[in-house]
């Protein structure tokens, strides 16, 4: 089997599949220590990183420059080596199951292009068991290997933040687990290379596949908390930021916020695990309806806004709305499971007209992956109410009067505010009608 040598001394590759928001970044770390090929279907995705741009804007342009990484899209390269990491997506299909076909697709390049005494490792979010279960088999079938005697197995789960430049790879503890005692030695010796936070050896394959999926879906079911909070104090006429203020006064109130739950980690997780338990005969009841609540936000807020019409007497079939904001969070471009369009959708089921700015998103990926137009600040005009969903740092230059002047009649202006992102008591003094969830 591979040695942590044979990579260190550069005698060996190590090679990533899947060049995205998680790949590149352990791509880029790993070229450091080792020689890496750096693997993606996506031959525009190649050419980009070939000259030293990443769109997604993970890694800094100096830092890429630097890093020496043989980018293909040729899976013949995988031959040479050592340790093969797939850090391909795990998103979920429009009946809120699994997709799998990017993580099966890969493990079946990876098989056909595998060499004797390897080690592959997954990084994708999967539910406990997937990879031995399914990858594995796909692995051995494909290569003509068996695990063990001609190759070892492992998982590390991602745990990459878009766009936060805090909590990096190196800097948050890395999970590892293998085939055998070995080989998880193996793999914290490699991931200690790069991440400076420690590593953590997790008794079993199984065990770091579990540990990921409720990262996220713990998070799912606070945020859920505090969206229902929401919907509860607005009926009883409570700002909600003001009671999560006053309750963040004890020390051991967790921090969450209400808000849309996108993205491809906290909205998509949860649904892996409830797939494997209701496939275990187990049907699961809080993290559903945590999920329940969390996907009918981005509906509860248009319904919310064509009620805020009508009180103000706009007539909602000829209304014109501004949103600002599309992508899954604030200040990064990843559209991945935005929840901003349903609040689209929603509104124009009532006829309203809609207009969307976002100054982080690639206008050409917001229609082709939603249909939808992004347009310029400019056109955010004549409106009858704005909604800020995406608390980018961009619109922060919005000055009350600025948001004012874009509306049809200034003195019926109504500003929804998700995040609470805009100052209360600006906006009062400019004359705009504020509601924040």
């Amino acid at each position: 089997m591979i040695t942590l040598n044979e990579l260190t001394e550069r005698k060996r590759p190590l090679a990533v599949v899947g060049l995205g928001y998680v790949g590149l970044p352990l791509a880029v770390a790993f070229a450091g220590h080792c020689n890496v090929i750096g693997l993606d279907v996506n031959a525009a995705r190649i050419a980009e990183l070939r000259e030293g741009r990443d769109h997604t804007r993970e890694v800094e342009a100096a830092v890429l420059r630097e890093a020496k990484i043989c980018y293909t899209a040729d899976p013949a390269e995988l031959a040479q080596a050592g340790v093969i990491i797939v850090a391909v997506p795990t998103p979920i299909d429009s009946h809120r199951n699994p997709d799998l076909r990017p993580v099966l697709g890969a493990s079946a390049t990876v098989g056909r292009h595998m060499s004797g005494g390897s080690v592959i490792v997954y990084e994708s979010t999967v539910y406990p068991g997937l990879t031995e279960e399914i990858c594995l088999p796909i692995l051995e079938k494909e290569s003509g290997l068996k695990l063990g005697r001609d190759f070892a197995l492992g998982y590390s789960p991602e745990r990459i933040n878009p766009g936060d430049k805090v909590h990096t790879l190196a800097s948050i503890v890395k999970i590892v687990a293998a085939s055998d005692a070995s080989v998880a030695d193996l793999l914290a010796g490699l991931y200690g290379l790069v991440v400076k936070a420690g590593v953590h050896k997790a008794s079993g394959i199984r065990v770091a596949e579990a540990a990921k999926v409720i990262e996220n879906t713990q998070r799912d079911l606070n945020i859920a908390l505090m969206n229902e909070f929401a919907i509860i104090f607005q009926r009883m006429g409570i700002d909600t930021l003001d009671v999560l203020e006053a309750a963040g006064t004890k020390w051991n109130f967790l921090p969450f916020r209400p808000g849309l739950v996108g993205g491809h980690c906290i909205g998509v997780d949860p649904y892996y695990l409830t797939f494997k338990a209701e496939e275990l005969g187990y049907h699961p009841q809080v993290i559903l309806a945590g999920r329940r609540i969390n996907d009918g936000m981005g509906k509860y807020l248009a319904e919310t806004a064509v009620k805020q019409l009508i009180r103000m007497g706009v007539r909602v079939g000829t209304a014109k709305v501004g949103i600002l904001g599309f992508t899954f969070k604030e200040d990064v471009p990843d559209l991945r499971n935005t929840r901003v369009i349903d609040m689209v959708r929603e509104l124009e089921e009532y006829g309203v007209s809609v207009v969307v700015h976002d100054p982080e998103a690639a206008p050409e990926e917001a229609l082709h992956e939603y249909g939808q137009t992004l347009s310029p600040l400019e056109e955010l005009q004549d409106l009858d109410a704005l909604i800020l969903a995406v608390p980018h740092k961009a619109y922060r230059s919005l000055s009350p009067a600025d948001l004012r002047a874009r509306f049809a009649r200034p003195d019926r202006a109504l500003l929804m505010d998700v995040k609470g992102f805009f100052g209360r008591e600006a906006l009062a003094e400019a004359g705009i009608s504020l509601w924040r969830l």
